[in-house]
């Protein structure tokens, strides 16, 4: 029985591709495809259903139902049996469709006279396409050997379709990759671009799907098997001292030699599918299977299996990383996901970044935010759907990207581009002017930083100093740990680049999503509360130590300031500043030139160090409030979580009110006090902010402007009332009391 199934597999197979060798239209042979496929099943029918949108299936080509229905039956994803296969991405068989769940009837087909039912996902790489469906009269559960016959048969249906061979009028049979497509992501960066799409990965193609020769292409997969297991064992040793390098490749070495998923793409083979096309089915089932789990582990083990099936891909089709294509001179990067050191290499020439995956907290959105590069992450399907070349805007505000965008969509954001611009015209009128708002308070505005690419913007954009260096950067963009001497020379380079101004410098802040790639990950069930930051620097202090004496040196006898990351209690703070004061005393015993001034600070980024007592405030030097960890342990909202992340307004009254009693017990001690994050570079919230107290603020060069623009057309008692009366009315956020305002006074 399998003999035979497999010679009708390959028979069919033969035939299909027999069909697209000739010159029929898309339609033509989509309906030459039905008959075939009805013909070698024994089926009285045989349909296919593509998308015509996201959401939409519609009946494209059908053998044995009435053909009146082709583009006229349509049904919405998770409707009817199709919609069902469709949705869950898996296959439904029944002998009795009329009464399985789900079952929707559709008389302008006049399928009820067919009971059996086979309904399988036309599937690439994760991306459904459409569903093909067999349907007989009798009642009867289609066997195994049928059903593994018929996802074969799906698989090349889908490489066909992305190779356009469908081609026809309406939506449904529109060419691949030529029509417009809204994607929604997460803002990693915010930012608005235009450009054009350069795939970090280039895209394999595969065009022999079907094959005569079993064996050849057997022996094909085999030896490319082989080659793929050199590869990595090369690569094994290369990692040789690197234990987290060696486990990832310990872990491609497993997949290379596993037995199961050579024995399932041999049996492809078998079915008739070449080499490559085994390889891609296996890939497709292995990303409809794990790629909607929520479980991280089995995700990462996802990631592996796809990069080293492309690395297999590559090795069967010739097809290098380097296909020859130029990249725009405006481009657009696009990955599933991508590394810190990757991105840097790609540098300022980038104007936006869309990823498949990623986080706002990731190594490369940390490199993204000091690039000032737009970039959006968790835009599902945008490594499928996007081609090198595709035009795209990509709006860092909302969250969206637009690929291929209708010239209505292109008008209307290249409009907000030109408002963008004309208002920075207008912020560079009042670049060297001070942030005095109209009651003559004067709020100073700072720059957060973490390259030597980014000093050039700390003239540029108006800023007085950098309120926050980011110095894990150059610990996370490297395989092995930086040495003493060349930090030394980058803190030299970055306090010289500053010309006088201040520069505050934050120890090492690793941990929770921020994993060096040479430190053995910790499995922590929750890394943001784990061990992280100054608790890494007070358990390491070799690392602690090293920082210091690096920073030191740099000051070269001028004055230095240093801040410590996620202090929690006063305690840390006392031993960390003991530290300081130990390397201190052995920088001079050593005869090197001290800082003629050390200022030693803390960043508030839990609310427990607000409560903190009276001597801590009088000890620290400065406070800086890290806002985007503090308003997630405030509202016990994770920020890598968008479920939860956008429930909790940053201007909410009890947020607003716990940042007033840090300002209040500041004032006391006379510790001055700053606010840093992502909501210090929103202009409303700058300006409440201002209201209760704050008069230091540190953020994205891109956001001095429009900050600075905002403070200095506002009377802060003002809105301070504004803000009380909000408070007395029991409102939950003041944002719609304080937009009232400055609707009313602009």
């Amino acid at each position: 029985m399998a003999n035979r199934t497999e010679s009708d597999s390959r028979k069919l197979l033969g035939r299909l591709r027999d069909a697209m060798a000739g010159d029929d239209a898309g339609q033509a042979r989509l309906d030459k495809i039905t008959s075939l496929i009805a013909d070698s099943m024994g089926c009285e029918v045989c349909s296919i259903y593509l998308f015509r949108d996201e959401d939409t299936l519609e009946l494209c080509a059908t053998e044995g139902l009435k053909k009146d229905a082709v583009h006229q039956t349509r049904m919405k994803m998770g409707e009817g049996l199709v919609g069902r296969v469709a949705k869950r991405r898996r296959v439904i068989n029944t002998p009795d469709a009329p009464q399985a769940t789900g079952f929707r009837y559709m008389p302008e087909t006049g399928e009820e006279i067919y009971s059996s039912f086979l309904g399988v996902p036309i599937q690439r790489l994760g991306d459904t396409l459409g569903v093909l469906v067999v349907q007989s009269k009798i009642a009867r559960e289609f066997n195994t050997d049928e059903e593994y016959a018929l996802e074969v048969v799906a698989m090349v249906l889908a490489e066909m379709t992305e190779l356009g061979a469908f081609v026809g009028e309406g939506a449904a049979m529109s060419a691949r990759h030529s029509q417009p497509v809204l994607l929604r992501g997460t803002v990693a960066q915010e930012g608005v671009a235009e450009g054009h799409i350069w795939l970090h990965e280039p895209r394999v193609v595969v065009s022999n799907l079907v094959t005569d020769d079993p064996e050849r292409e057997g022996k094909r997969l085999s030896d490319a098997v082989d080659a793929l297991r050199l590869s990595v064992d090369q690569m094994l040793g290369m990692a040789m001292g690197d234990k987290d390098q060696q486990e990832v490749i310990q872990t491609y070495r497993m997949f290379a030699n596993s037995k199961s998923w050579m024995q399932r793409m041999q049996a492809d083979i078998t079915q008739g599918l070449s080499a490559e096309a085994a390889v891609e089915k296996e890939q497709s089932l292995a990303r409809s299977r794990i790629g909607q789990s929520s479980d991280s582990y089995m995700r990462e083990r996802l990631s592996d299996l796809d990069d080293l099936s492309n690395r297999l891909l590559r090795i069967l089709t010739g097809q290098g990383k380097n296909t020859g294509a130029e990249m725009p001179s405006d481009p657009i990067l696009v990955a599933r996901n991508i590394g810190p050191a990757e991105l840097l290499e790609y540098g300022r020439s980038l104007r936006g970044i869309v990823l498949e995956q990623g986080s706002v907290g990731s190594h490369a959105a940390i490199v993204a935010r000091a690039l000032a590069i737009p970039l959006i992450v968790h835009a599902g399907r945008i490594t499928n759907e996007a081609l090198n070349g595709d035009h795209v805007m990509v709006d860092g505000e909302q969250g969206i990207v637009h690929l291929r965008p209708e010239d209505t969509v292109a008008t209307a954001f290249r409009d907000k581009i030109a408002m963008q611009a004309a208002a920075q015209e207008r912020y560079t009128s009042i670049r060297d002017k001070p942030a005095e708002t109209k009651c003559g308070n004067v709020i100073g505005l700072h720059m957060n930083a973490g390259l030597m690419a980014d000093l050039p913007s700390l003239g540029s954009s108006g800023a007085e100093g950098v309120g926050l260096f980011r110095t894990e950067l150059q610990f996370l963009v490297r395989n092995q740990m930086p040495r003493r001497s060349e930090l030394s020379a980058l803190y030299t380079r970055v306090l010289d680049a500053a010309q006088g101004k201040r520069v505050v410098f934050r120890t090492l802040d690793i941990g929770s999503d921020k994993v060096l790639p040479y430190m053995k990950p910790n499995d922590e069930p929750n890394p943001a509360l784990g061990w992280r930051a100054i608790r890494v620097g007070l358990d390491k202090p070799g690392i602690m130590r090293m920082q210091l004496q690096a920073l030191f040196r740099a000051a070269n006898g001028g004055p230095l300031t240093v801040m410590f990351p996620f202090v929690a209690q006063f305690e840390e703070f006392r031993a960390a500043r003991a530290e300081v004061d130990k390397t201190l005393l052995r920088e001079k015993k050593l005869g090197h030139v001290v800082p003629s001034s050390i200022e030693v600070g803390a960043m508030l980024e839990t609310p427990s160090l607000a409560f903190a007592p009276d001597k801590f405030f009088e000890e620290v030097e400065f406070l800086s409030i890290g806002g985007n960890d503090l308003k997630q342990f405030f509202f016990a909202a994770d920020r890598e979580n968008e479920r939860v992340r956008k429930r909790y307004d940053t201007l909410n009254l009890s947020f607003l009110t716990f940042l007033e009693g840090i300002v209040k017990r500041c004032e006391a001690s006379n510790t001055p006090l700053s606010f840093c994050g992502e909501d210090a570079g929103r202009p409303v919230e700058a300006l409440c902010f201002a209201a209760i107290g704050f008069r230091t603020l540190s953020m994205r060069p891109a956001s001095i402007g429009p900050v600075k623009s905002l403070l200095r057309r506002c009377d802060l008692s003002e809105v301070r009332a504004v803000i009380e009366q909000a408070r007395a009315q029991g409102d939950m956020s003041v944002r719609s009391a304080v937009m009232e305002y400055l609707r009313g006074q602009y």
